[in-house]
């Protein structure tokens, strides 16, 4: 289905040089797909030309921010597809400068989707939100029914993102899917620091022979979905057209404390160790406890699942990085 789907498909990706974009990239030219990447390059934001070295001469690079509409313009009129994952990940980023992540979560999705409205309204979008969105969960495991309660500027602006791609969705008829992403981890994941996922940087720490922090009693639970997993849920929503108007789930079979994720990142390693730190108080204040994400609506929808368990996911990851650590935190 998606070979046919995407074969010879204009596909176009924003944040395209980063990590989830960069994995979906390489995983679109392998179904035949005609593929733009566009990114702006940001240092703070995860784009990295490294992600893309085996294929940049098979894809269009285009280096340009999404908050710039004439640029836009010209890179959204000829394409089918438009996996829409450029954003401001950081939590706390967003919590020192809540303008940046309103221009880049909020205000560059809404010129995006008035670039389709004009120039392209049958192009299908994909969304990627975030389970940030519900804040702090009153029920475990979250599904979309949940109440939405962001505990941070970042929460607060993807939900607005989520909105005005589900309002034009409705009322001007563009193909739009909405995923929430849980804790995405896997090669090409930014690990200069913890502005995208602290996985990250703890992979940094644990090859460069630290202690890996982690915050509080290390009891607070987890669930993780590997890169090609996630992958997969975009391609699968962008083909199937049961997806247009619907907000997805995503999340892991396993539902892991910290600690213990520590615990299994040193034994594949075959060495390393955590500390424990209390929580610093601009952390505390926006951690949301403990989250795991009901995935059972897409399942059930859409047929996907996540595939790759967490011991396989971390040895992979961490076989990338103990080759390629040094194009990601230098």
């Amino acid at each position: 289905m998606l070979n046919d789907f995407f074969q010879d498909r204009h596909v176009l990706i924003t944040g395209g040089l980063g990590f989830i974009g960069s994995n979906l990239a390489h995983r679109l030219l392998d179904l035949g797909a005609e593929v733009t990447l566009v990114d702006s390059l940001i240092p703070e934001y995860g784009g990295n030309p490294f992600n893309i070295r085996e294929i940049k001469d098979r894809v269009r690079i285009n280096i340009s921010d999404v908050r710039d509409p004439f640029a836009l313009r010209h890179l959204v009129r000829d394409q089918e597809v438009l996996f829409n994952l450029a954003g401001q990940t950081s939590h706390l980023d967003s919590m020192k400068d809540p303008a940046t992540d309103l221009e880049i979560n909020c205000k560059a999705q809404l010129s995006i989707l008035e670039t389709c409205r004009v120039v392209n309204p049958a192009i299908r979008i994909i969304f990627a939100s975030t389970r940030q969105i519900y804040g702090k969960p009153e029920y475990l495991p979250v599904d979309e029914g949940h109440p939405i309660r962001p505990v941070d500027v970042n929460g607060i602006n993807k939900t607005a993102g989520e909105w005005y791609h589900l309002l034009y969705g409705s009322h001007y008829g563009i193909p739009c899917c909405v995923l929430r992403l849980t804790n995405t981890y896997g090669p090409r994941m930014r690990a200069r620091d913890a502005r995208q996922t602290f996985l990250g940087v703890w992979l940094r720490l644990l090859l460069e022979g630290q202690p890996i922090p982690v915050y509080g009693d290390g009891e607070q639970r987890r669930d993780f979905n590997f890169v090609d997993d996630v992958v997969d849920a975009l391609l699968i929503a962008a083909a199937n057209p049961a997806s247009h108007g619907q907000v997805y789930n995503l999340g892991g079979t396993e539902f892991v404390p910290i600690r213990e994720l520590a615990d299994l990142l040193t034994e594949i390693h075959g060495q390393g160790s955590y500390e424990l730190h209390q929580f610093p108080p601009n952390l505390r204040k926006i951690d949301v406890g403990d989250y795991a994400g009901d995935f059972r609506r897409i399942q059930s929808e859409l047929g996907w699942i996540p595939r790759v368990n967490l011991r396989e996911g971390l040895s992979r990851t961490i076989a990338f990085y103990r080759r390629f650590g040094n194009h990601y935190w230098e």
